[in-house]
């Protein structure tokens, strides 16, 4: 009876096991969730320091956007990497580690010792380098090591093409599409290393106008699983001169996304803003990234969501991330 009991035991553990790994695949896999994507999510010199908390406010999961530039001290030659827009830099910007991974430690403490809901990652990290240098990256690289078992990894394979399942912890972090990050972040590490972050594929020189499968010609790699869009590939010259939202315009969002996720890859949009220029100007927000109105901008983050986009970039987190809840709860009392 007690060999009984035992082999039961196991039986229904190992289904746990099971369900709870297939619940955050199902999560972690491309056009599973629209998340917020907390844009420029720093602070500007001595203003806006508060955005990391805004956007954490609004809730799990979100991402959050990280600018990085490599600063050297004139006066000692000391080097380090600081979360800012870009240069000129003066040393006293803060640093990704107490910035961002000190600030989100109690979250993802909380969530390893929960085990995994179905519902890691619970925050995206995304890293846009305002430069390439080598020993930047290979300082970010380091950083990302010290939290390596926060972090969602692969396994380095032996060709590039060859795709490995992704082992899911609470963060997962993403970058850009230049080839240098490549060579520091995979093609360096020897097969059977961990991968700890993810490059975008190559969009930057491309027409926006062009079509899905130009803008995105191939599947993803064990490396490049993401595709960040400005939104004019969209609407042709993006937020300012976008017009009133149309039928055409939601079948070609549809297309994108369909070619991303038929490709394996999460896509991005960048950045879906409706503010008034005074809300503009008092919280450091980019007149180029503008609809122009609150209504003009739901209706885009509305078309977003129903189109299945991964990464939902915008400065208005909260409102964001009440629209999600909103169609989600919607979706769900249907």
């Amino acid at each position: 009876m007690q060999t009984f009991a035992l082999q039961r035991t196991i039986q229904i553990m190992l289904a746990v096991l099971i369900c709870c790994s297939s619940l955050g695949a199902q999560q972690s896999h491309p056009g599973s969730r629209t998340v917020m994507d907390a844009h420029n999510c720093y602070p500007y010199f001595e203003w806006w320091s508060d955005r990391i908390d805004r956007a954490l406010s609004a809730g799990t999961p979100l991402a959050i956007e990280q600018d990085l530039a490599w600063h050297t001290d004139p006066k000692t030659g000391r080097s380090w990497s600081v979360v800012t827009h870009g240069e000129p830099t003066d040393g006293d910007e803060p640093t990704m580690d107490k910035y961002f991974f000190e600030r989100v430690r109690p979250i993802v403490e909380k969530a390893l010792r929960a085990g995994n809901q179905g519902n890691w990652p619970l925050i995206t990290l995304n890293l846009d380098f305002k430069d390439n240098r080598p020993e930047h990256l290979a300082a970010v690289l380091a950083l990302l090591r010290k939290y390596q078992p926060w972090l969602t990894t692969s396994v380095k394979a032996r060709e590039e093409a060859d795709v490995q399942p992704l082992d899911l912890k609470p963060i997962l972090v993403l970058t850009g599409e230049a080839d240098a990050q490549q060579t520091v972040f995979y093609d360096q590490l020897q097969p059977g290393d961990r991968v700890l972050l993810f490059g975008a594929i190559h969009t930057e020189d491309k027409e926006p106008s062009s079509s899905p499968d130009a803008l995105d010609p191939g599947k993803a790699t064990n490396y490049r699983r993401w595709w960040n869009n400005p939104w004019k590939v969209v609407e042709a010259g993006g937020q300012p001169h976008a017009g009133d939202w149309a039928p055409a315009k939601m079948d070609r969002l549809r297309a994108l996304v369909e070619r991303a996720h038929a490709n394996g890859l999460w896509i991005r949009f960048y950045t879906l803003d409706g503010a008034t220029k005074a809300q503009l100007s008092c919280n450091g927000w980019f007149h180029d990234y503008n609809f122009g109105s609150l209504d003009a901008a739901r209706i885009r983050w509305r078309a977003a969501i129903a189109a299945r986009v991964d990464y939902l970039a915008s400065d208005q987190y909260e409102l964001v991330a009440q629209q999600i809840r909103q169609v989600m709860a919607a979706g769900k009392s249907k």
